[in-house]
């Protein structure tokens, strides 16, 4: 997949223009043949306008409370298995340098299974994709479905027959004990 990414901004008198226009490269891994993630935008903190849309500070896969990020993921079908002669430390260096903090959040013996402390809007575009929550509950989605995650434990696999894409923008919140 292609993807182009047009950012505008404000110039001094506080007009709007296009500012960057270009093409992202998606993050692979050997960790997850097929998989393909696009990184499009994001900062740490809260917007403010005007902005002269050049990229701000958006250092974690994951955003921090007022900050937000925007991706592209797509998913083969299938169980992600890495190749028996992968060297997983390096595959695992390689992928905290491309998106820091993703593998930190998943829960170790339980597939794809993490929690954000974010609230995320989710698009499926192509292909089918199964939201897994607690308790075993899933979800399939097709294209055009949507999906608003509030923060909660799960994971996504794509038990369909064609690759999967999905659409997501990510926002930082914070998380409170239950009442």
């Amino acid at each position: 997949m292609k993807v182009r990414r047009v950012v505008t901004g404000h110039d001094s008198q506080g007009r709007s223009r296009v500012v960057d226009d270009r093409d992202v490269e998606p993050i692979t891994s050997e960790l997850m043949p097929g998989c393909a993630f696009f990184r499009l935008w994001g900062r740490d903190e809260r917007a403010t306008f005007p902005d002269d849309g050049s990229p701000r500070r958006a250092e974690a896969w994951y955003p921090p409370r007022d900050g937000s990020r925007f991706m592209i993921n797509t998913v083969p079908p299938g169980e992600l298995v890495p190749s028996p002669d992968l060297d997983m430390a390096a595959a695992l260096e390689d992928l905290e340098r491309q998106m820091p903090g993703a593998m930190a959040a998943n829960e170790p013996g339980a597939p794809g299974m993490h929690t954000t402390d974010t609230i995320d809007y989710v698009l499926v575009v192509s292909g089918e994709a199964t939201l897994e929550l607690d308790g075993g509950e899933k979800t399939v989605l097709r294209a055009g479905d949507v999906v608003v995650q509030n923060g909660t434990r799960h994971a996504w696999h794509n038990h369909g027959t064609e690759p999967c894409t999905i659409v997501g923008v990510a926002i930082g919140a914070d998380r409170v004990p239950p009442a």
